[in-house]
């Protein structure tokens, strides 16, 4: 195939990973105005099960903290086309959560043919594994860090004087900026397998920049939390497991390249 050719067929590929998109987000319009009363607002409501979940962790720790406060946030649209428009943006955003494993199979059939078999089979299961990251990213981001933020920022007040009025375009900006940056984060092993096995990234270095990479997720961890030690540690301990989880697939992808190089000679 020439240049043209691969044009063509990336042109394609996008064109059938924004229909799955499309239909997908069809079919929560559909159903858009629940999905955004109990999904999208779901966390700055005080019956979201995470806040149960929290009492009951913190009942079981003997520490209150873990129980949160009630939410006092209120919303208000400002524009005469600003519910419509936010029902297509929610409908959007959701349906590409719902299409990501189609979407990146798309990409995955384009770029597979430009491959050597020895790296096909290197990235055997990629669509599965890539999907189930970013839906447990996803997840991990809507139940532990939305409540904590919504409940921290929805609460927190200069003056008594100052009342919190939300506008929907604030709050739904934060809540998907969080979930689709979590997705992404959550790809980490993923890269770090694909990096080791090309030989761009090491466990040594990785090991080496411990103690930086842990002074980031803990910066991240307090930024997204309130200003709470074990707050800031339900957050980090997961940032910080899916770091050790990396390390740990550089180390066997790194073997793997180097048994085969040896293999080789």
């Amino acid at each position: 195939m020439n240049f043209l050719d691969h044009v063509e067929a990336l042109r394609w590929h996008i064109i059938r990973s924004v229909i799955a998109v499309l239909v997908a987000a069809i079919l929560v319009f559909c159903k858009v105005e629940w999905i955004f009363d109990k999904i999208i607002l779901g966390p700055a409501n005080n019956d979201f099960i995470s806040y149960k979940w929290f009492c009951a962790l913190g009942r079981l720790m003997h520490y209150d903290g873990f129980c949160l406060g009630e939410v006092k946030m209120d919303f208000q649209n400002t524009s005469v086309s600003g519910q419509f428009m936010m029902s297509l943006s929610v409908s959007m955003m959701l349906g590409f959560i719902v299409a990501f494993p189609y979407v990146l199979w798309e990409f995955w059939k384009f770029i597979k043919p430009a491959l050597k078999p020895t790296e096909v089979k290197m990235a055997h299961g990629i669509v599965f594994w890539c999907s189930l990251l970013f839906f447990i990213g996803v997840l991990f981001s809507y139940y532990i860090i939305a409540p904590y933020t919504i409940n921290f920022f929805g609460n927190y007040q200069l003056s008594s004087k100052v009342k919190n009025i939300i506008t929907l375009d604030n709050y739904y900006d934060t809540m998907s900026n969080m979930i689709l940056a979590m997705g992404a984060v959550f790809e980490l092993p993923m890269i770090v397998y694909f990096l080791s096995r090309v030989g761009i990234l090491t466990p040594e270095f990785m090991r080496a920049q411990r103690r930086y990479a842990i002074l980031i997720l803990f910066i991240l961890a307090e930024i997204i939390t309130p200003p709470d030690l074990f707050s800031c540690l339900l957050v980090f301990i997961p940032l910080y497991g899916l770091y050790e989880l990396s390390v740990s697939i550089s180390t066997r992808a790194v073997n793997a390249k180097r048994k085969k190089d040896a293999q080789n000679n």
